[in-house]
């Protein structure tokens, strides 16, 4: 799979519009604001947190009446990877309702990085990152009529907890910690938790925390130790070990390679 453009919280400002005739690709649009699609001549209104994936030559027509108009966006191709896109049976040109926007945003956050990086693993990343978004939408899309919510009486308090882990990657997570959060057994919160994000919770963690890693050395000048303080590491090699792991480079060389 490939990609030809990609934007990460894109802004613009009142009464922007989008219109193109027969896009080569597929276009991903995560909405942030609201906005009111033209889809086969009808208009569709989309709130916040919904995602709409155009198909190929589709005539792309949107417009925003806020004074501030968010989104991303992903322009890709699937090249040989037809059977693995046409599995997932993502309903194209078909608004849907997303609801952990926050971790989806991530994902495409860490492929924009990717996308303009000079990383000897980035076509891997690239793909790998791309399906894994294609994934999470195929499987809210599977839910077919019925919220997360409805279908797990646990969901809310779920999200929750994820969404406080990715607002505090410094905090020591362990397995008892979180899962005393939602006030359930250790066993049991492992299990239901892998079930509703298909992740570990501790994975999860890690991904929280090297993201975060991520965020701090494309932003700042922060030294690694200090950035492995603040991604809640007491030692500078267990972090560079944990991120070159997941990200394929050391700190030192992602940072390089962000700053071209």
């Amino acid at each position: 799979m490939n990609i030809s453009g990609i934007g990460y919280n894109t802004i613009h400002g009142k009464d922007y519009s989008l219109v193109k005739s027969g896009m080569e690709n597929y276009l991903l649009i995560l909405l942030k604001s609201p906005c009111i699609f033209r889809i086969n001549g009808e208009e569709v209104p989309a709130d916040r947190d919904t995602v709409i994936i155009y198909d190929i030559n589709a005539d792309i027509d949107l417009h925003s009446d806020e004074d501030i108009f968010i989104y991303d966006w992903i322009c890709f191709g699937i090249g040989g990877e037809s059977d693995f896109f046409s599995a997932l049976d993502i309903p194209l040109d078909t608004v849907i309702r997303y609801t952990d926007v926050n971790f989806l945003s991530e994902l495409i956050r860490n492929l924009t990085n990717e996308f303009y990086s000079s990383s000897t693993n980035r076509t891997k990343m690239i793909d790998s990152l791309l399906k894994t978004i294609l994934i999470k939408i195929s499987e809210t899309n599977g839910i077919r009529g019925m919220s997360p919510q409805a279908s797990d009486p646990h969901y809310s308090e779920l999200l929750e907890l994820r969404q406080k882990i990715y607002r505090n990657p410094h905090i020591k997570w362990t397995v008892e910690l979180m899962a005393s959060e939602v006030n359930m057994s250790r066993s049991y919160f492992q299990r239901i938790y892998r079930e509703t994000f298909g992740i570990s919770c501790i994975s999860d963690v890690i991904v929280s925390k090297i993201d975060k890693a991520r965020e701090i050395l494309s932003t700042t000048s922060c030294t690694v130790s200090q950035v492995a303080v603040m991604c809640g590491y007491d030692s500078d090699e267990h972090f560079m070990r944990q991120f070159k792991k997941v990200v394929g480079v050391t700190p030192t060389v992602y940072r390089k390679n962000i700053q071209g």
